[in-house]
Parts: structure tokens; sequence; C-alpha cells
């Protein structure tokens, strides 16, 4: 199988050792904040570097080269813009409205990938290298572009493990 060591990131420091990140949800307007007042730098170095970046729901918006907001509509929230799409958050509405669904994700194999949505953003357009990698009632919900992984739902809150094997799988070739 493959192996890796997960450990968190909240400093500069602490991101110049590590071959690969995962950037989690959460609120993304708060770790908008923390990731450029601390990381967003380093952050931007890694993906110059072809260091492999995984996000997934609020990581999603912060990898954004644009954001929007579902009621508000453009949005100045501090991001990354590491990759070429357009995100909505808050998509899908509020925390009541969570769900789960079963995504087809042809990289993944013909097995359905749970997604757990949790207010969760869509891509509403991907240009230049970003490609759509899943789709939720023709919604964009997954992209990568290079070595750059985004989800609009949480693969961490499932059992299913492949999506995280795929990153991984990433991070070696990118050695």
């Amino acid at each position: 199988g493959l192996r890796g060591q997960a450990f968190p990131v909240k400093t500069r420091e602490k991101l110049e050792k590590v071959k690969g990140l995962i950037i989690p949800g959460g609120e993304s307007t708060t770790i908008g904040k923390l990731a450029v007042r601390e990381l967003a730098d380093g952050i931007s170095e890694m993906a110059a570097q072809g260091k492999p970046i995984m996000g997934t729901c609020a990581g999603m918006v912060l990898m954004a080269k644009e954001v929007y907001d579902a009621k508000l509509g453009k949005v100045d929230q501090p991001i990354l813009g590491l990759m070429d799409m357009r995100v909505i958050r808050n998509f899908f509405g509020r925390q009541r409205e969570s769900f789960e669904a079963p995504l087809t994700i042809p990289i993944l194999g013909k097995e359905a990938f749970p997604g757990v949505f949790i207010r969760a953003p869509v891509v509403e357009k991907v240009w230049g290298e970003a490609e759509a990698l899943a789709t939720y009632k023709g919604k964009i919900v997954a992209v990568q572009q290079g070595r750059l992984l985004a989800t609009a739902f949480h693969p961490e809150l499932t059992r299913d493990l492949r999506l995280h094997k795929y990153f991984v799988q990433m991070v070696l070739e990118a050695l």
C-alpha cells in the first residue's frame, strides 16, 4: 500500500517540510484570513514548485481564482487563487441542507464515491489547465489542474480512501 505521514501545518516552518498539502474544509473566510496571514506565500511557492495540493470544501474555495457567494454575488475574501476555476461558495445552502450523494469519479474507477456535502461550494466554470473530475446534478464538484486537486465534498468524512490514495500517489510521483 501507500505510506505517508500526516500532520497539521500551522507555521511556515512546518509547511516547508511537507511534500504535499491538504487544505481542509471549514469556514472559508476564517481559513482564508489565517492562510493569507501565515501561509499564503508558502502555499503559492509549493504550487509553483509542482508540489501537490488538495483542497476540500472551503479549501476548494481558497484555491479558486474567482469566488462568488450563492446569495451575495462576487465576494472579496482572502484566497490563494491557484486554480483556473470560478467557485460559488455555500451553493447547497446551510448546514441543515447537508447531504450525501454517490458520485461518479472516473479516475477512481467504476464504483461510486460517497460525496458528503456540508454547506458545499460548486464550480461554476473551469478554464485553462483545470478540468472537471466529477459533477453532481450537472454542477462541477471536483477539479484537477496538474498537481492541484479540489473537491466541494468532504472525502475525509467517509471510509472510502480512494481519493486520498489518489492524492498520495500524486505526492509520490512528484518526489
